[in-house]
Protein backbone atom coordinates (compact mmCIF):
# COMPACT_ATOMS: atom_id res chain seq x y z
CA UNK A 1 0.00 0.00 0.00
CA UNK A 2 2.85 2.88 1.15
CA UNK A 3 5.79 2.47 -0.19
CA UNK A 4 9.26 4.76 0.96
CA UNK A 5 12.32 3.78 -1.47
CA UNK A 6 15.76 5.39 0.05
CA UNK A 7 13.83 8.19 1.68
CA UNK A 8 15.82 11.46 3.18
CA UNK A 9 14.63 15.22 3.88
CA UNK A 10 14.44 17.69 5.96
CA UNK A 11 14.80 21.91 6.39
CA UNK A 12 16.93 24.11 4.44
CA UNK A 13 18.91 21.47 2.78
CA UNK A 14 19.56 20.36 5.84
CA UNK A 15 18.83 16.42 5.64
CA UNK A 16 16.93 14.84 9.26
CA UNK A 17 15.96 11.92 7.86
CA UNK A 18 18.24 10.05 5.74
CA UNK A 19 18.44 6.82 3.26
CA UNK A 20 15.00 5.61 4.86
CA UNK A 21 13.01 2.62 3.29
CA UNK A 22 10.16 0.53 4.33
CA UNK A 23 6.90 -0.64 3.02
CA UNK A 24 3.41 -1.09 4.84
CA UNK A 25 0.36 -3.10 3.52
CA UNK A 26 -2.79 -2.24 4.01
CA UNK A 27 -4.37 -2.82 7.49
CA UNK A 28 -1.33 -3.03 9.22
CA UNK A 29 -0.29 -0.68 12.04
CA UNK A 30 3.55 0.98 12.36
CA UNK A 31 4.93 2.25 15.25
CA UNK A 32 7.37 4.80 14.37
CA UNK A 33 9.14 5.58 17.75
CA UNK A 34 13.40 7.32 18.75
CA UNK A 35 14.64 9.56 20.64
CA UNK A 36 13.87 13.06 20.64
CA UNK A 37 15.47 14.64 17.62
CA UNK A 38 15.68 11.83 15.77
CA UNK A 39 13.35 12.74 12.93
CA UNK A 40 10.19 10.41 13.35
CA UNK A 41 7.98 13.47 13.08
CA UNK A 42 10.18 14.88 10.15
CA UNK A 43 9.42 11.68 8.33
CA UNK A 44 5.74 11.88 9.16
CA UNK A 45 5.79 15.10 7.25
CA UNK A 46 7.58 13.41 4.16
CA UNK A 47 4.84 10.55 3.97
CA UNK A 48 1.88 12.97 3.59
CA UNK A 49 3.90 15.40 0.97
CA UNK A 50 4.30 18.34 4.26
CA UNK A 51 8.19 18.45 3.53
CA UNK A 52 9.41 17.95 -0.20
CA UNK A 53 11.60 14.77 -0.69
CA UNK A 54 15.29 15.44 -1.04
CA UNK A 55 15.87 12.37 -2.89
CA UNK A 56 13.96 9.09 -2.96
CA UNK A 57 10.39 7.97 -3.78
CA UNK A 58 7.10 7.57 -1.67
CA UNK A 59 4.51 5.11 -3.53
CA UNK A 60 0.69 5.07 -2.61
CA UNK A 61 -0.71 1.80 -4.31
CA UNK A 62 2.18 2.09 -6.60
CA UNK A 63 1.32 5.76 -7.58
CA UNK A 64 4.18 8.40 -6.88
CA UNK A 65 3.21 10.50 -4.20
CA UNK A 66 3.27 13.96 -5.87
CA UNK A 67 0.96 12.64 -8.67
CA UNK A 68 -2.29 12.74 -6.47
CA UNK A 69 -3.67 15.91 -6.53
CA UNK A 70 -4.49 17.51 -2.53
CA UNK A 71 -8.26 16.59 -2.66
CA UNK A 72 -7.92 12.72 -3.93
CA UNK A 73 -4.70 12.68 -1.56
CA UNK A 74 -7.13 13.33 0.95
CA UNK A 75 -8.85 10.33 0.64
CA UNK A 76 -5.92 8.34 0.44
CA UNK A 77 -4.24 9.72 3.75
CA UNK A 78 -5.86 11.15 7.06
CA UNK A 79 -3.31 13.43 9.26
CA UNK A 80 -2.95 14.03 13.05
CA UNK A 81 -0.13 16.28 13.55
CA UNK A 82 1.17 17.08 17.09
CA UNK A 83 -0.16 20.70 16.97
CA UNK A 84 -3.28 21.57 15.10
CA UNK A 85 -4.74 25.03 13.76
CA UNK A 86 -6.89 26.52 15.90
CA UNK A 87 -7.66 30.00 13.48
CA UNK A 88 -11.51 29.68 14.20
CA UNK A 89 -14.05 29.03 16.87
CA UNK A 90 -15.78 25.99 15.28
CA UNK A 91 -18.06 23.65 17.33
CA UNK A 92 -16.72 20.26 17.49
CA UNK A 93 -18.98 18.93 14.95
CA UNK A 94 -17.84 21.80 12.35
CA UNK A 95 -14.17 20.47 12.91
CA UNK A 96 -15.50 16.86 12.41
CA UNK A 97 -17.48 17.87 9.38
CA UNK A 98 -14.14 19.21 7.96
CA UNK A 99 -12.89 15.32 7.46
CA UNK A 100 -15.60 15.09 4.65
CA UNK A 101 -14.51 17.91 2.42
CA UNK A 102 -12.13 15.39 0.17
CA UNK A 103 -15.52 13.17 -0.80
CA UNK A 104 -17.85 16.06 -1.38
CA UNK A 105 -18.39 17.54 -4.61
CA UNK A 106 -18.11 21.42 -5.56
CA UNK A 107 -17.84 24.25 -3.00
CA UNK A 108 -21.78 24.25 -2.17
CA UNK A 109 -21.66 20.54 -1.25
CA UNK A 110 -24.54 19.86 1.36
CA UNK A 111 -23.82 17.49 4.33
CA UNK A 112 -25.70 13.77 2.95
CA UNK A 113 -27.28 11.34 5.27
CA UNK A 114 -24.11 8.89 4.61
CA UNK A 115 -21.57 11.86 5.72
CA UNK A 116 -23.68 12.73 8.71
CA UNK A 117 -23.74 9.20 9.48
CA UNK A 118 -19.91 8.59 9.10
CA UNK A 119 -19.24 11.70 11.18
CA UNK A 120 -21.16 10.53 14.09
CA UNK A 121 -19.92 6.99 14.09
CA UNK A 122 -16.42 9.30 14.19
CA UNK A 123 -17.59 11.44 17.04
CA UNK A 124 -18.74 8.01 19.14
CA UNK A 125 -15.48 6.11 18.10
CA UNK A 126 -13.67 8.88 20.10
CA UNK A 127 -16.04 10.01 22.87
CA UNK A 128 -16.64 13.50 21.73
CA UNK A 129 -20.31 13.28 20.73
CA UNK A 130 -21.45 14.30 24.53
CA UNK A 131 -19.89 17.87 22.94
CA UNK A 132 -20.37 18.18 20.03
CA UNK A 133 -21.74 21.66 20.19
CA UNK A 134 -19.37 22.61 22.40
CA UNK A 135 -16.88 25.08 20.91
CA UNK A 136 -13.33 23.72 20.69
CA UNK A 137 -12.03 26.82 22.50
CA UNK A 138 -13.66 25.75 25.72
CA UNK A 139 -11.98 22.26 25.30
CA UNK A 140 -9.04 20.61 27.44
CA UNK A 141 -5.98 19.72 25.63
CA UNK A 142 -6.86 15.92 25.97
CA UNK A 143 -10.25 16.05 24.33
CA UNK A 144 -9.59 18.41 21.79
CA UNK A 145 -7.19 15.42 20.87
CA UNK A 146 -9.40 12.94 20.32
CA UNK A 147 -11.79 15.78 18.19
CA UNK A 148 -8.76 15.98 15.76
CA UNK A 149 -8.65 12.54 15.60
CA UNK A 150 -12.74 12.05 15.13
CA UNK A 151 -11.94 14.51 12.25
CA UNK A 152 -9.39 12.48 10.79
CA UNK A 153 -11.56 8.73 11.21
CA UNK A 154 -14.35 11.13 9.69
CA UNK A 155 -12.13 11.30 6.06
CA UNK A 156 -12.02 7.55 5.82
CA UNK A 157 -8.71 7.69 4.79
CA UNK A 158 -6.76 4.53 3.91
CA UNK A 159 -4.04 5.28 5.70
CA UNK A 160 -4.13 7.53 8.70
CA UNK A 161 -0.23 9.12 10.16
CA UNK A 162 -0.76 9.97 13.91
CA UNK A 163 2.24 12.07 15.87
CA UNK A 164 1.83 11.40 19.34
CA UNK A 165 -1.79 10.64 19.11
CA UNK A 166 -1.98 9.53 22.99
CA UNK A 167 -0.38 13.14 23.79
CA UNK A 168 -2.52 15.17 26.43
CA UNK A 169 -4.74 11.58 27.15
CA UNK A 170 -5.72 9.85 30.13
CA UNK A 171 -4.75 6.48 30.49
CA UNK A 172 -8.16 4.68 29.69
CA UNK A 173 -8.42 7.36 26.65
CA UNK A 174 -4.94 6.08 25.69
CA UNK A 175 -6.33 2.67 25.77
CA UNK A 176 -9.56 3.24 23.90
CA UNK A 177 -7.60 5.15 21.10
CA UNK A 178 -5.61 2.86 20.43
CA UNK A 179 -8.20 0.04 20.83
CA UNK A 180 -10.46 2.21 18.10
CA UNK A 181 -7.31 2.03 15.64
CA UNK A 182 -5.98 -1.69 16.48
CA UNK A 183 -10.19 -2.35 15.40
CA UNK A 184 -10.18 -0.32 12.58
CA UNK A 185 -7.82 -2.02 10.91
CA UNK A 186 -9.54 -5.24 10.95
CA UNK A 187 -12.57 -4.24 9.97
CA UNK A 188 -11.86 -2.04 7.53
CA UNK A 189 -8.47 -2.81 6.92
CA UNK A 190 -6.89 0.70 7.71
CA UNK A 191 -3.27 1.33 7.54
CA UNK A 192 -2.15 3.50 10.53
CA UNK A 193 1.33 5.17 10.80
CA UNK A 194 1.88 6.26 14.27
CA UNK A 195 4.89 8.10 15.81
CA UNK A 196 4.77 7.01 19.58
CA UNK A 197 6.91 8.07 22.74
CA UNK A 198 5.61 5.39 24.94
CA UNK A 199 7.72 2.06 24.31
CA UNK A 200 5.16 0.17 26.04
CA UNK A 201 2.06 1.91 23.70
CA UNK A 202 3.79 1.54 20.68
CA UNK A 203 4.76 -2.16 21.72
CA UNK A 204 1.41 -3.26 22.39
CA UNK A 205 -0.05 -1.94 18.50
CA UNK A 206 1.61 -2.03 16.76
CA UNK A 207 2.44 -5.21 14.06
CA UNK A 208 6.01 -3.82 13.35
CA UNK A 209 7.95 -1.13 14.89
CA UNK A 210 10.77 1.65 12.97
CA UNK A 211 13.43 2.24 14.87
CA UNK A 212 15.16 5.67 14.42
CA UNK A 213 18.46 7.17 15.56
CA UNK A 214 19.87 10.75 14.38
CA UNK A 215 17.63 10.24 11.42
CA UNK A 216 18.33 7.10 10.46
CA UNK A 217 16.42 3.43 10.36
CA UNK A 218 18.34 1.74 12.84
CA UNK A 219 15.71 -1.45 13.67
CA UNK A 220 12.76 -2.61 11.19
CA UNK A 221 11.08 -6.16 12.75
CA UNK A 222 7.99 -7.50 15.46
CA UNK A 223 8.23 -5.08 18.69
CA UNK A 224 10.19 -8.43 20.03
CA UNK A 225 12.84 -7.92 18.55
CA UNK A 226 13.16 -4.26 17.99
CA UNK A 227 13.23 -3.85 21.74
CA UNK A 228 15.65 -5.46 22.47
CA UNK A 229 17.27 -4.35 26.08
CA UNK A 230 20.95 -3.21 24.37
CA UNK A 231 19.62 -1.87 21.42
CA UNK A 232 17.18 0.53 23.38
CA UNK A 233 20.20 1.48 25.72
CA UNK A 234 22.02 1.98 23.10
CA UNK A 235 19.67 4.43 20.93
CA UNK A 236 18.33 6.13 24.37
CA UNK A 237 20.97 6.24 26.35
CA UNK A 238 19.26 5.36 29.49
CA UNK A 239 19.25 2.30 31.68
CA UNK A 240 16.10 0.27 30.59
CA UNK A 241 14.81 -3.59 31.79
CA UNK A 242 12.49 -5.69 29.38
CA UNK A 243 10.12 -8.38 30.36
CA UNK A 244 7.29 -10.14 28.73
CA UNK A 245 3.68 -8.35 28.99
CA UNK A 246 1.69 -10.84 31.70
CA UNK A 247 -1.54 -11.12 28.88
CA UNK A 248 -0.13 -10.84 25.60
CA UNK A 249 3.03 -11.87 23.66
CA UNK A 250 4.48 -8.44 23.32
CA UNK A 251 7.76 -7.25 25.49
CA UNK A 252 7.59 -4.26 28.23
CA UNK A 253 10.19 -1.84 28.90
CA UNK A 254 10.62 -0.48 32.47
CA UNK A 255 13.56 1.85 33.44
CA UNK A 256 16.22 1.85 35.50
CA UNK A 257 17.03 4.69 38.20
CA UNK A 258 20.17 5.85 39.07
CA UNK A 259 18.90 5.88 42.64
CA UNK A 260 17.59 3.45 45.18
CA UNK A 261 14.54 3.70 47.52
CA UNK A 262 15.59 0.21 48.67
CA UNK A 263 18.43 0.57 51.35
CA UNK A 264 19.40 -3.06 52.25
CA UNK A 265 21.45 -3.46 54.99
CA UNK A 266 24.96 -4.94 55.22
CA UNK A 267 23.81 -8.01 56.90
CA UNK A 268 20.30 -8.56 55.34
CA UNK A 269 19.76 -11.80 56.89
CA UNK A 270 20.53 -10.56 60.43
CA UNK A 271 17.74 -7.85 59.52
CA UNK A 272 14.75 -10.52 59.09
CA UNK A 273 12.60 -10.41 62.69
CA UNK A 274 11.14 -13.35 63.32
CA UNK A 275 8.12 -12.83 65.25
CA UNK A 276 5.69 -16.19 66.22
CA UNK A 277 1.55 -16.30 67.32
CA UNK A 278 -0.83 -18.86 68.50
CA UNK A 279 -1.90 -18.60 64.51
CA UNK A 280 1.35 -16.76 62.38
CA UNK A 281 4.58 -16.92 61.72
CA UNK A 282 6.25 -14.01 60.26
CA UNK A 283 9.17 -12.03 59.13
CA UNK A 284 9.19 -8.19 58.55
CA UNK A 285 12.51 -6.60 57.53
CA UNK A 286 12.97 -2.46 56.82
CA UNK A 287 13.84 -3.28 53.36
CA UNK A 288 12.31 -4.99 50.54
CA UNK A 289 13.21 -8.63 48.66
CA UNK A 290 12.87 -9.59 45.12
CA UNK A 291 10.27 -12.22 45.56
CA UNK A 292 9.15 -15.12 43.35
CA UNK A 293 6.13 -18.03 44.97
CA UNK A 294 2.70 -19.78 44.44
CA UNK A 295 1.89 -17.52 47.63
CA UNK A 296 -2.14 -16.91 48.66
CA UNK A 297 -1.00 -13.13 48.41
CA UNK A 298 2.23 -12.19 46.79
CA UNK A 299 2.06 -15.16 44.36
CA UNK A 300 4.08 -14.80 41.03
CA UNK A 301 7.35 -11.81 41.04
CA UNK A 302 6.97 -9.00 43.81
CA UNK A 303 8.55 -6.63 46.00
CA UNK A 304 7.69 -7.56 49.32
CA UNK A 305 9.07 -7.05 53.33
CA UNK A 306 6.73 -8.70 55.28
CA UNK A 307 6.55 -12.74 55.10
CA UNK A 308 3.30 -14.40 56.59
CA UNK A 309 2.48 -18.01 57.32
CA UNK A 310 -0.54 -18.45 58.60
CA UNK A 311 -2.19 -22.00 60.61
CA UNK A 312 -5.89 -22.40 59.57
CA UNK A 313 -7.94 -25.69 60.26
CA UNK A 314 -8.98 -28.64 58.18
CA UNK A 315 -12.71 -27.13 58.44
CA UNK A 316 -10.93 -24.20 57.01
CA UNK A 317 -13.53 -22.39 54.38
CA UNK A 318 -14.02 -19.40 52.61
CA UNK A 319 -15.97 -17.99 49.28
CA UNK A 320 -13.04 -15.67 48.34
CA UNK A 321 -9.48 -17.18 50.40
CA UNK A 322 -7.97 -14.34 48.77
CA UNK A 323 -10.07 -11.54 50.26
CA UNK A 324 -10.68 -13.39 53.48
CA UNK A 325 -6.58 -13.47 53.64
CA UNK A 326 -6.24 -9.58 52.74
CA UNK A 327 -8.80 -9.17 55.61
CA UNK A 328 -6.91 -11.22 58.27
CA UNK A 329 -3.18 -9.23 57.22
CA UNK A 330 -4.92 -6.06 57.71
CA UNK A 331 -6.61 -6.84 61.48
CA UNK A 332 -2.80 -8.18 62.30
CA UNK A 333 -1.67 -4.42 61.27
CA UNK A 334 0.51 -5.90 57.72
CA UNK A 335 0.55 -3.58 54.89
CA UNK A 336 -1.00 -5.80 51.99
CA UNK A 337 0.91 -4.52 49.34
CA UNK A 338 4.40 -5.46 51.24
CA UNK A 339 3.23 -9.23 52.26
CA UNK A 340 3.77 -12.32 50.93
CA UNK A 341 1.72 -14.38 52.76
CA UNK A 342 0.86 -18.92 53.02
CA UNK A 343 -1.11 -20.56 54.80
CA UNK A 344 -1.14 -24.06 55.72
CA UNK A 345 -2.87 -26.66 58.26
CA UNK A 346 -0.13 -27.86 59.22
CA UNK A 347 1.19 -26.95 62.94
CA UNK A 348 3.90 -24.24 63.12
CA UNK A 349 5.70 -25.20 66.30
CA UNK A 350 6.71 -27.84 63.78
CA UNK A 351 8.97 -25.32 61.83
CA UNK A 352 12.37 -25.67 61.08
CA UNK A 353 14.76 -22.82 60.43
CA UNK A 354 18.46 -23.33 58.83
CA UNK A 355 21.22 -20.74 58.08
CA UNK A 356 24.12 -21.02 55.67
CA UNK A 357 26.11 -18.30 56.26
CA UNK A 358 28.97 -18.96 53.45
CA UNK A 359 28.86 -16.78 50.56
CA UNK A 360 26.12 -17.20 48.81
CA UNK A 361 24.55 -16.17 52.69
CA UNK A 362 20.73 -18.25 52.52
CA UNK A 363 17.87 -18.62 55.38
CA UNK A 364 15.24 -21.28 55.06
CA UNK A 365 12.32 -21.56 56.66
CA UNK A 366 10.18 -24.54 56.55
CA UNK A 367 6.56 -25.61 57.93
CA UNK A 368 5.46 -29.46 57.14
CA UNK A 369 2.60 -31.43 57.49
CA UNK A 370 2.34 -34.85 55.51
CA UNK A 371 -0.68 -36.65 55.68
CA UNK A 372 -1.93 -35.46 52.46
CA UNK A 373 1.61 -36.33 51.12
CA UNK A 374 1.24 -37.62 47.33
CA UNK A 375 3.15 -39.13 44.94
CA UNK A 376 3.02 -36.53 41.55
CA UNK A 377 3.85 -39.38 39.69
CA UNK A 378 0.64 -41.27 40.22
CA UNK A 379 -1.76 -38.40 41.14
CA UNK A 380 -3.49 -38.39 38.14
CA UNK A 381 -5.34 -41.79 39.70
CA UNK A 382 -6.14 -39.68 43.33
CA UNK A 383 -9.72 -37.41 43.47
CA UNK A 384 -9.17 -34.67 44.73
CA UNK A 385 -9.69 -33.90 48.83
CA UNK A 386 -9.31 -30.75 50.77
CA UNK A 387 -10.42 -31.78 53.97
CA UNK A 388 -6.68 -33.07 55.16
CA UNK A 389 -4.12 -31.85 57.78
CA UNK A 390 -0.77 -31.26 54.75
CA UNK A 391 1.05 -28.85 53.03
CA UNK A 392 4.83 -28.18 52.77
CA UNK A 393 5.89 -24.49 53.17
CA UNK A 394 9.18 -23.17 52.33
CA UNK A 395 10.91 -19.94 52.56
CA UNK A 396 14.33 -19.08 51.05
CA UNK A 397 15.73 -15.89 51.73
CA UNK A 398 18.89 -15.48 49.65
CA UNK A 399 21.79 -12.41 49.51
CA UNK A 400 22.41 -11.84 46.16
CA UNK A 401 21.26 -10.57 42.78
CA UNK A 402 19.18 -13.46 40.72
CA UNK A 403 17.90 -13.48 37.02
CA UNK A 404 14.67 -14.63 36.44
CA UNK A 405 16.50 -17.79 35.34
CA UNK A 406 17.93 -18.25 38.62
CA UNK A 407 14.51 -17.63 40.51
CA UNK A 408 12.54 -20.23 38.61
CA UNK A 409 15.88 -22.66 38.67
CA UNK A 410 16.27 -22.02 42.84
CA UNK A 411 12.58 -23.44 42.70
CA UNK A 412 13.14 -26.45 40.86
CA UNK A 413 16.51 -27.38 43.25
CA UNK A 414 14.67 -26.35 45.91
CA UNK A 415 12.08 -29.14 44.84
CA UNK A 416 13.85 -31.86 44.38
CA UNK A 417 15.59 -30.84 47.42
CA UNK A 418 12.51 -31.16 49.67
CA UNK A 419 11.85 -35.01 47.64
CA UNK A 420 14.84 -36.31 48.02
CA UNK A 421 14.15 -35.58 51.99
CA UNK A 422 10.70 -36.72 51.74
CA UNK A 423 11.99 -40.25 49.99
CA UNK A 424 14.79 -40.86 53.05
CA UNK A 425 12.32 -40.25 55.58
CA UNK A 426 10.20 -42.36 53.73
CA UNK A 427 7.12 -40.35 53.64
CA UNK A 428 4.41 -42.73 51.82
CA UNK A 429 1.51 -41.47 49.66
CA UNK A 430 -1.30 -43.67 51.56
CA UNK A 431 -3.61 -44.48 48.92
CA UNK A 432 -0.51 -45.32 46.03
CA UNK A 433 1.56 -46.52 48.90
CA UNK A 434 4.62 -45.14 47.10
CA UNK A 435 7.58 -42.98 47.91
CA UNK A 436 5.78 -38.97 48.23
CA UNK A 437 7.22 -36.39 46.53
CA UNK A 438 5.42 -33.36 48.44
CA UNK A 439 1.79 -32.83 49.25
CA UNK A 440 -0.92 -31.64 47.34
CA UNK A 441 -1.00 -28.10 48.39
CA UNK A 442 2.87 -27.16 48.91
CA UNK A 443 3.68 -23.48 48.46
CA UNK A 444 7.69 -22.21 48.15
CA UNK A 445 8.83 -18.56 48.29
CA UNK A 446 12.09 -17.64 47.32
CA UNK A 447 13.20 -14.05 47.65
CA UNK A 448 16.74 -12.16 47.09
CA UNK A 449 18.02 -8.79 47.82
CA UNK A 450 18.84 -8.02 44.36
CA UNK A 451 22.21 -6.64 45.88
CA UNK A 452 25.75 -8.35 46.05
CA UNK A 453 26.72 -11.22 44.45
CA UNK A 454 25.18 -11.40 41.01
CA UNK A 455 23.63 -15.51 40.78
CA UNK A 456 22.78 -16.02 36.77
CA UNK A 457 22.42 -19.28 37.59
CA UNK A 458 20.62 -21.58 40.51
CA UNK A 459 20.57 -25.18 39.19
CA UNK A 460 21.37 -28.07 41.30
CA UNK A 461 24.75 -27.98 40.56
CA UNK A 462 25.95 -24.24 40.85
CA UNK A 463 27.34 -22.19 43.40
CA UNK A 464 23.79 -21.31 44.36
CA UNK A 465 21.95 -24.01 43.63
CA UNK A 466 24.05 -26.51 45.56
CA UNK A 467 23.59 -24.36 48.92
CA UNK A 468 19.88 -23.90 48.23
CA UNK A 469 19.78 -27.67 47.77
CA UNK A 470 21.73 -28.34 51.04
CA UNK A 471 19.81 -26.18 53.12
CA UNK A 472 16.16 -26.78 51.85
CA UNK A 473 17.15 -30.49 52.16
CA UNK A 474 18.60 -30.07 56.19
CA UNK A 475 15.04 -27.76 56.74
CA UNK A 476 12.45 -30.05 55.22
CA UNK A 477 14.19 -33.09 57.36
CA UNK A 478 14.05 -31.27 60.24
CA UNK A 479 11.01 -29.84 60.33
CA UNK A 480 9.63 -33.86 58.67
CA UNK A 481 11.25 -35.16 62.56
CA UNK A 482 10.01 -32.52 64.36
CA UNK A 483 6.09 -33.43 62.82
CA UNK A 484 6.72 -36.88 63.52
CA UNK A 485 7.89 -36.71 67.11
CA UNK A 486 5.04 -34.50 67.65
CA UNK A 487 2.74 -37.00 66.50
CA UNK A 488 4.27 -39.73 68.43
CA UNK A 489 4.29 -37.88 71.73
CA UNK A 490 0.10 -37.32 71.00
CA UNK A 491 -0.22 -41.35 70.47
CA UNK A 492 2.27 -41.99 73.63
CA UNK A 493 0.12 -39.31 75.70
Amino acid sequence: MLDVEHVSGGYHSVPVVKDISFQVKSGETLGIVGPNGSGKSTLLKLLYGGLKLDSGRISVDQKPLHSFSPKNLAKKIAVLPQQMEETFSYTVRDVVELGRYPHQHGWLSRLSQEDKRIMENAMKETNVLSFAEYSLDNLSGGEKQRVFLARALAQEPEILLLDEPTNHLDISFQLNLLDTLKRWNQTKQLTVIAVLHDLNMAGLYSDRLLLLENGEQKALDKPGYVLEKEQLENVYQAALNRKEHASVPRPLISLEPAYSNNMVAEDPLDQLEVHQQENLVYMKTPFYWKTFSSAVIGSGFGWHRYFVNRHVSTSYNADDAVLEYKDCLQNEGFDVADTAAMMTAAVLDDGSFTRWKEDPNILVYVTAGVSNAVDASMAYQKQEKTNQIGTINGWIFIEGVLTEAAFAQIVMTATEAKSKALFDKDIRDEETKTNATGTSTDSLLVAATQTGTNFEYGGTISSLGKKVAGAMYEAVSYALDNNQKRHQNEDFS
